[in-house]
Parts: C-alpha cells; sequence; structure tokens
C-alpha cells in the first residue's frame, strides 16, 4: 500500500490524501475550491468526517492555522432524503 494514494480522505466519493495535497500544491487553498474539484464533502456525510482532515492537510501544507481556513457552508438537507419521501411530497401538493 502506498500511503497518499491508499489513504482516504472522504468516504462519501473516494477522495485519497494525494488527490487532496496534489490540489494544494496546484495552488488551490481553501476548502470550497477542494470541494468543486474533488467532491471531498459533497457526499450523505456533507464533510461530517473530512472538512476536518481536509483543513488539517490545508494548514500543514500552508502554513496558515486552522481557525484562519473557512470550512465549508453547510446546506440543506444535512442527512439524505429518500426517493420514496421525495414522491411522497410530490404527490401531496398534486392533489
Amino acid at each position: 500500500m502506498d500511503g497518499e494514494k491508499d489513504t482516504i480522505v472522504c468516504r462519501c466519493s473516494d477522495v485519497t490524501l494525494a488527490r487532496v495535497r496534489e490540489l494544494i500544491d496546484e495552488g488551490y487553498e481553501s476548502f470550497e475550491e477542494i470541494k468543486r474539484l474533488s467532491r471531498v464533502g459533497m457526499g450523505p456525510c456533507q464533510g461530517k468526517t473530512c472538512q476536518q482532515l481536509v483543513l488539517r492537510e490545508l494548514s500543514l501544507r500552508t502554513g496558515k492555522p486552522v481557525r484562519e481556513l473557512a470550512g465549508q457552508t453547510s446546506r440543506p438537507p444535512v442527512s439524505g432524503v429518500t426517493l420514496a419521501a421525495v414522491a411522497r411530497e410530490a404527490k401531496r401538493h398534486e392533489e
């Protein structure tokens, strides 16, 4: 196993530590930039497990303290919504 290539930072989107480091080395220095390019933080957990890992890596690579780095903006729904629930709600509004 190759540490960086095999270490998953975002389980929802299968983003590796190597990918995060690659993006930082390319000049992307915010969570939002890395999110848009890699989908980190966009899965079902909405960044609950990966945001701190990415912010820590940004801090280590850029020298900026974590407290100075902005995390992502959480947008509803922060938990999964089943397709059945969406269909029920749509049907309710048709009546």
